[in-house]
C-alpha cells in the first residue's frame, strides 16, 4: 500500500500552473495558516498569487511533499513523471478529460493508463478531482471556496464527486471537519486506500464516505479491521446502482438482491454504518464525533410539549428503534424531580413547571438516562427572536453530561431552530446538537448498527457468466450431493412414470422439465395420486416429467438463493418463500460465507419468523434443519465459486422435524 503521508500532511506543497484556479490553491493555505512552504511553479509567471515563482520543477528547493497539478491533461502525465522522479510526495492531478470521459474519446483513456505509469509508486488523487483540505494543519491543495475552518480534531470527509465535497464543507452543523478529501476518477489510489490512510492521524474522530462502488473488496476488509483497531467508526452513503447486477435472470433471487442489496450486505459485514443522505451523513458524524458508536437502539425522548412526545414516536416508527418503559430508578428519579402533576412515560412530556430551574431541568433529563438507554434526546427548539430565555436548556444539558456521563442529544425538530453558537457550545462539551427529529433519528440508528467487521473474508466470485441452466431434477441432485435434502422423485418420460414410481408415496407433486416458472405455466400439479398420473403428465405435454413425494405438515415456505454480485461478492437471501415471494419482498441478504449463527439471527428478522417460531397454537419449524439446508447450499456455491452464479431453493419446505428443497434451480458458466 502506497504512503500517502506526505501528500495529505505535507510540509511544503508546489502548485503547477498560472490560471485563477492554481492561485486560489495558494490562497486557501495562506487564509488556513499552513506554515510549511508553499511553491509556486510556472515557467513564465514571475509570482503567482502575490508569491514568487519557479520557472520548474528543477528550479525548487526540494522535492515537494505535495503537488497541485493544475495543467492540461496531456501536461500533468509528464509533470506527473517528473515528480515521480524527484522523489515527490504526492500530487492531486485537477484536470479531466481523462477516463471519465466520453467512451468514444479513446485518448483520454489511453492518458489515463500513461498517467498511472507516470506517477509508479508516488501516489496521486485523481484525476479530474479539486484534492483535499487539511483543517488540521492549514495545508489545502482546494482550487475552489469551501467552508472549512481550522480545528484541533474532527471527523474526516472521502468522496469521489468534489461538489458535493463543497456543500459538505459549508454545513452549518457545528460538525468539526478535519479533513476533506475528493477521490476523482481514482485511477491508482482508490478510495479504501485513502480512507486508511487518513486513519493514521490520531486527530480523526470517525470518517464518513459518500460511496459510488466498492472495488477491490480486499481494501475494504482492510480498512474496516483496520478502523475497529483503532476505534474510528466509519459511516457511508451508498449511492449508484451497479450495472454488474442487473444482468438478466430466471430466478426470483436475483429480482430481490440486486447491487443495492450486496452494498448493504457488505457494509453490515465489516460493520460500517449506513445513511441515506448528506444531513444525516453529518448529522452521524456528529453524533460519532461526540460520542462513538452506541451499544444499541434504545432510546429516551423528553420534552416541555406533547405534542413533540407525539412527534418523535411516531417518527421512530419503522426506524428499529425502541423507547423502553421506565424503570423503577427512573421513575423514582423523574418524580421527585418533576412532582405530582406530569404523567411519566417514554416519551415524557414534562410540561413547563421547571422551565427556567436548570437544576431541576438537570434532574429530570438525567432520569430519562441509564445503563438500557443508549441516547436519550432532549427535544428543544430555541426561537429566533430572543433565545436568551433559553440558556437554561443548554445549561442543564451541559450538567446533565457532565453529570452522568450518558449519551446525551438536544434535538432541534427543525433544523434553524438550533442556533450555532448553541451548537458549538454542546457539541465542544460531548452533548450532540442535532438539528432535525428525522436526522437524529437516522444518526442514532446508524451509530447503533456500527459494529465489529466480520473476521471471515468474503467470498468472491470467479469472472465467467453463466450460460447453462440445470434443469430442476440436475439442481436437486447436485446440492443433495452436498447435503440439501430433497424430496424421493422420478424424472423421465412418460412412457415409463408408472414403473418408475412404484416406491414413491403419493400424493405426488408432477411438474414439466425445461420451464423456468412452471407455474406460471401451468405445469405444476399438486396431490396427484398414482391412478391420475400418466394423464396428468400427459397434459402437462412436457417431454419429460418430474414426479416427486410431496412434504406433508410444512408450518412456513422459505426463499434461499445466492446470487453472484462480481461488485460485492455471493449474495444470500433468505426470505418468505412460494409463488408470493416476489410480492411479500420479505427478505434479507447477507454475504458469504456466513454461521450457522448469521443464519438464525437473519431469519429472526424477517416478517415470517413468527410462522417458524410456531404461530398461534400450531408447531414451530425445525430450526437446526433450516440452518443446514442453508449451510449445504453455502457448501455447494464455495465448492464451486469459480462458476455457479445463481442457486435457488424456492420454496423450501419448513416441517417440525426437517426442511426440504421441492424446487430448486442452479445456472452456472
Amino acid at each position: 500500500m502506497r504512503d500517502l503521508s506526505r501528500l495529505i500532511r505535507p510540509r511544503s506543497v508546489a502548485v503547477i500552473g498560472g490560471g485563477a484556479w492554481c492561485a486560489e490553491v495558494v490562497r486557501q493555505s495562506e487564509r488556513m495558516g499552513f506554515a510549511g512552504s508553499i511553491w509556486p511553479v510556472h515557467p513564465k509567471a514571475k509570482s503567482i498569487a502575490g508569491r514568487p515563482a519557479f520557472a520548474s520543477l528543477d528550479a525548487l528547493p526540494a522535492a515537494p511533499d505535495a503537488t497541485f497539478i493544475g495543467v492540461n491533461r496531456r501536461a500533468t502525465v509528464q509533470i506527473t513523471g517528473q515528480l515521480a522522479a524527484m522523489g515527490a510526495g504526492g500530487a492531486v492531478c485537477f484536470a479531466s478529460g481523462f477516463a471519465e470521459a466520453h467512451a468514444e474519446d479513446e485518448e483520454g483513456t489511453a492518458l489515463q493508463a500513461q498517467l498511472i505509469a507516470a506517477a509508479g509508486d508516488m501516489p496521486i488523487l485523481g484525476p479530474n478531482c479539486y484534492g483535499f483540505i487539511n483543517a488540521l494543519d492549514g495545508a489545502l491543495l482546494w482550487p475552489d471556496q469551501h467552508g472549512c475552518t481550522r480545528v484541533d480534531r474532527g471527523v474526516a470527509i472521502l468522496t469521489q464527486s468534489s461538489n458535493i465535497a463543497i456543500n459538505l464543507t459549508m454545513q452549518q452543523r457545528a460538525l468539526p471537519i478535519a479533513y476533506t478529501v475528493t477521490c476523482g476518477n481514482m485511477a491508482q489510489t482508490a478510495q479504501a486506500e485513502i480512507a486508511s490512510a487518513l486513519l493514521d492521524d490520531p486527530r480523526v474522530t470517525a470518517l464518513g464516505l459518500h460511496v459510488e462502488g466498492f472495488g477491490n473488496i480486499r481494501a475494504w476488509e482492510a480498512l474496516a479491521a483496520k478502523a475497529y483497531a483503532q476505534g474510528v467508526p466509519i459511516v457511508a452513503l451508498k449511492v449508484g446502482a451497479s450495472d454488474q447486477a442487473q444482468a438478466a435472470t430466471i430466478s426470483h433471487t436475483a429480482s430481490l438482491a440486486g447491487s443495492d442489496a450486496g452494498a448493504a450486505a457488505l457494509l453490515k459485514r465489516l460493520g460500517i454504518a449506513r445513511v441515506a443522505g448528506l444531513p444525516e451523513l453529518l448529522e452521524t458524524l456528529k453524533l460519532l464525533h461526540c460520542n462513538g458508536p452506541l451499544g444499541g437502539r434504545n432510546v429516551a425522548s423528553i420534552s416541555c410539549s406533547g405534542g413533540e412526545a407525539s412527534l418523535i414516536a411516531d417518527m421512530a416508527l419503522g426506524s428499529g428503534l425502541r423507547f423502553p418503559a421506565l424503570t423503577t430508578l427512573q421513575r423514582t428519579t423523574l418524580r421527585t424531580a418533576l412532582g405530582p402533576m406530569v404523567a411519566l412515560s417514554n416519551p415524557l412530556d414534562y410540561h413547563t413547571y421547571i422551565w427556567r430551574d436548570g437544576d431541576a431541568m438537570a434532574r429530570a433529563w438525567a432520569g430519562m438516562t441509564g445503563a438500557e438507554i443508549d441516547m436519550t434526546f432532549s427535544i428543544v427548539d430555541y426561537p429566533t427572536t430572543d433565545p436568551a430565555d433559553w440558556i437554561c436548556a443548554t445549561d442543564a444539558a451541559l450538567k446533565v453530561r457532565a453529570d452522568t456521563g450518558a449519551p446525551f442529544a438536544m434535538v432541534a425538530s427543525l433544523p434553524e431552530l438550533m442556533p450555532p453558537d448553541v451548537a458549538q457550545r454542546l457539541i465542544d462539551n460531548g452533548v450532540v446538537p442535532f438539528m432535525g427529529l428525522r436526522e437524529a433519528l437516522a444518526a442514532t440508528r446508524a451509530a447503533g448498527d456500527i459494529r465489529p467487521p466480520s473476521a471471515m473474508p468474503i467470498s468472491l466470485p470467479g469472472d465467467e457468466p453463466a450460460t447453462t441452466s440445470l434443469t430442476e431434477a440436475e439442481a436437486k441432485e447436485a446440492l443433495a450431493e452436498y447435503g440439501v435434502p430433497v424430496p424421493h422423485s422420478y424424472c423421465g418420460p412418460v412412457n415409463t412414470l408408472i414403473s418408475r414410481v412404484k416406491s414413491l408415496r403419493p400424493p405426488f407433486a408432477v411438474k414439466g422439465v425445461g420451464l423456468a416458472h412452471k407455474s406460471e405455466h401451468g405445469a405444476v400439479r399438486l396431490g396427484v395420486l398414482t391412478s391420475g398420473l400418466v394423464e396428468v403428465a400427459r397434459d402437462i405435454g412436457t417431454d419429460n416429467i418430474l414426479v416427486e413425494e410431496m412434504v406433508p405438515d410444512a408450518v412456513a415456505e422459505l426463499l434461499v438463493g445466492v446470487t453472484r454480485d462480481p461488485a460485492h461478492g455471493f449474495v444470500l437471501t433468505l426470505g418468505a418463500g412460494g409463488v408470493l415471494t416476489e410480492v411479500l419482498r420479505d427478505t434479507i441478504s447477507l454475504l458469504l460465507p456466513v454461521t450457522a449463527n448469521d443464519i438464525k439471527n437473519a431469519l429472526g428478522t424477517l416478517n415470517c419468523a413468527p410462522l417458524l417460531d410456531g404461530y398461534r397454537g400450531k408447531p414451530a419449524a425445525h430450526l437446526p434443519a433450516i440452518t443446514d439446508a442453508v449451510l449445504a447450499v453455502q457448501a455447494y456455491v464455495l465448492a464451486h465459486q469459480d462458476s455457479v452464479s445463481e442457486v435457488e431453493i424456492n420454496p423450501l419446505m419448513c416441517t417440525p422435524d426437517r426442511a426440504v428443497a421441492v424446487d430448486a434451480l442452479i445456472r452456472k458458466a
